[in-house]
């Protein structure tokens, strides 16, 4: 990082009242390129599948995800106290349209920035309340993600895919431990196994604590006695270093890909 990059990071620290308006403004941009990354896919589909029908949805209603539910058994989704209740995942939702003109999910995708120690141990910054600190304690809202997830699952519960891709960003979800340098030419470790710092354990719930960075978009049947149970598994991606948006757009057309061959095979 340069004197001038340091420099502007740290009026933009100062100006904004601490660390929290870094952290909004790289989540914030982390949150456009997952949405860039979907759009693009969303275009891709369409050129290579030109007789299916695509759509591209911002949001979900509660009351649609409650009437899916409803259809799959009269015991499920009959409660609902705000009427507009939606979800909204950060890449949007890219849905296909069957034999049987029904709309069927291929792709959902979320973006998750948390932890932005590298930028300040970079720009010299220390943090915490007494700003004496060089790595900050993480948070927890990461644990945020499982609405949309467990929503999309409850909307996808007769479905035997599940294309639901979760983008991890940030010094939390480091998944080898790394060296930052100080301006000074120091250094500050940033470990992927402390407590204090990595928070994908409070994400792998969502994919039943499988290895993190695959395509789980097929879903995953568990014998259990004489019977069997199917898992629908969020695959999630995480690393301490920026996505590009290349690589994500990769990683989404290819869980596009499975959802529709799956609906392919199923008829």
């Amino acid at each position: 990082m340069s004197k001038g990059q340091t420099g502007r990071l740290t009026k933009q620290h100062v100006s904004s009242g601490g660390a929290s308006g870094i952290f909004g403004e790289n989540a914030q941009v982390h949150d456009q390129s997952v949405r860039r990354a979907a759009m693009s896919v969303f275009e891709a589909l369409k050129q290579e599948y030109q007789k299916y029908k695509f759509r591209f949805r911002e949001t979900v209603s509660k009351h649609e995800i409650n009437e899916k539910l409803n259809s799959i058994d009269k015991r499920l989704g009959t409660t609902l106290f705000v009427k507009e209740s939606k979800i909204k995942p950060d890449g949007g939702i890219i849905e296909v349209q069957d034999k049987d003109q029904r709309w069927r999910v291929v792709l959902v995708s979320e973006a998750k920035y948390q932890g932005k120690d590298v930028e300040n141990v970079q720009a010299g910054l220390l943090v915490g309340k007494k700003k004496d600190q060089e790595l900050m304690v993480a948070g927890n809202a990461i644990e945020r993600v499982y609405k949309n997830i467990n929503e999309i699952r409850n909307f996808m519960l007769d479905e035997y895919h599940f294309p639901y891709a979760v983008f991890l960003q940030g010094s939390n979800f480091a998944t080898e431990s790394v060296q930052v340098f100080k301006p000074d030419g120091s250094f500050v470790e940033i470990r992927h196994d402390s407590g204090a710092m990595n928070r994908i354990d409070r994400v792998t719930a969502a994919n039943f604590c499988m290895p993190i960075n695959c395509n789980y978009c097929r879903n995953i049947f568990v014998g259990h006695k004489n019977s069997s149970i199917m898992l629908q598994a969020a695959s999630i991606f995480a690393r301490c270093k920026s996505w590009e948006q290349k690589e994500m757009q990769e990683i989404m057309i290819a869980i596009a890909k499975t959802s529709i061959g799956i609906l392919n095979q199923l008829g």
